[in-house]
């Protein structure tokens, strides 16, 4: 009896030191945003479905910007190992490797119509995927990554007053976007200045910059534009879609076991799904309540925006691709998926679109 007891009490002894150890696994995921981003909600939801698949044995602490770097610091950061994790979007490395852009946000959807959806459709299925895992490489950092949440279309943005043509909006030193995209709009002759989602409402109170973008209405509506600014533009072409992911060091990730690798794996999949989702409705809730009650108001985009800016995004895309040849590796295949699946999403799209405005016209 003596002995079995100390047996079983040896037992519970490692199982207990088996269980710490693995309780020990923290994927520190530092963040180009605050906490209190719409971004973080779901990334914090991500880091659960971690946890849940793993039992515990990985999880997931959210770190705000600034935590341990700076926004632009994050994937250098990663890359050596200061932080276990990152999560902003991809195009926010163009300068690392320029193919980035066509990941985080192909312009004016790689010029070949390719919405969020039909992005997410690439990516999971048109080879997309394989073309993201070959990114990190080629930029030369020491990183895995994970696409977690796609979005689209983004709203042109805001505005102090209503422009009528692109000769008023050239008048605007607006936010935009870094990278390709922005850049598209100073070839167009739009004063673009790149910064921050949380340097923005500052930069407008201050004068700083006259209009701005940043996502969508709930988002928007979280760093207060409308205390500011009350024309707002929802039809644009800049970020047709834009996704959010994540980077993890590889040395940490090639430390987890294969359930903790699936279970990251998994639960991306389900965020992929999931922050569509999420979007529709807060996004659908935000804009009613800034139409309704901050005095917001919904304006056409003029129509030589689009364009012009698509003229200057085609052009773009093509200067890169004659420059680098993953690059035009990764556009290529997105236009072939796009001669293959966009005609039809398209055009089951115009039926989906004119149905919803036509109910959208009732409620006016």
């Amino acid at each position: 009896m003596f002995k079995l007891k100390h047996v079983a009490a040896g037992a519970v002894t490692l199982a207990l030191t088996a269980s710490a150890a693995m309780a020990e696994k923290v994927l520190r995921i530092q963040s180009v945003l605050p906490n209190t981003a719409d971004e973080v909600v779901m990334l914090k939801a991500f880091g659960d479905d971690v946890a849940a698949l793993t039992g515990g044995s990985l999880t997931i602490e959210v770190l705000p910007a600034g935590a341990v770097v700076g926004p632009r610091d994050i994937m250098d950061a990663v890359d050596a190992g200061l932080v276990e994790g990152g999560f902003a979007w991809t195009h926010y490395w163009g300068g690392k490797h320029v193919a980035a852009n066509l990941f985080g946000a192909p312009v004016a959807g790689a010029g070949v119509g390719l919405d969020n959806i039909a992005f997410l459709s690439w990516f999971q299925f048109g080879g997309g995927k394989e073309l993201y895992d070959r990114l990190w490489e080629e930029m030369g950092v020491n990183v895995k990554g994970f696409m977690l949440q796609p979005v689209g279309p983004e709203a042109l943005g805001w505005f102090p007053e209503p422009i009528k043509s692109m000769d008023d909006f050239r008048q605007m030193r607006f936010r935009a976007p870094p990278g390709m995209v922005g850049a598209a709009y100073a070839d167009i002759g739009v004063p673009a200045v790149a910064m921050g989602g949380g340097d923005i409402l500052p930069a407008l109170e201050k004068g700083t910059i006259d209009a701005a973008e940043w996502c969508c209405p709930k988002p928007d509506s979280v760093f207060g534009f409308q205390k500011v600014l009350k024309h707002y533009y929802l039809q644009g072409l800049h970020q047709v879609t834009v996704n959010a992911d994540m980077y993890v060091n590889l040395d940490f990730y090639n430390s987890l076991s294969e359930i903790e690798q699936k279970a990251l794996e998994v639960a991306a999949n389900a965020s992929l799904s999931k922050s569509l989702s999420y979007r529709i409705y807060e996004n659908g809730k935000a804009l009613q309540d800034l139409t309704q009650n901050h005095g917001v108001i919904l304006e056409d985009t003029p129509a030589d925006y689009f364009t012009e800016y698509m003229a200057a995004a085609k052009k773009a895309l093509q200067a890169a691709a004659d420059e680098n040849e993953f690059f035009a590796e990764v556009w290529q295949s997105q236009k072939d998926f796009a001669d293959i699946a966009v005609p039809f999403w398209a055009g089951a799209q115009t039926s989906n679109a004119g149905l919803g405005r036509a109910h959208a016209a009732t409620l006016k």
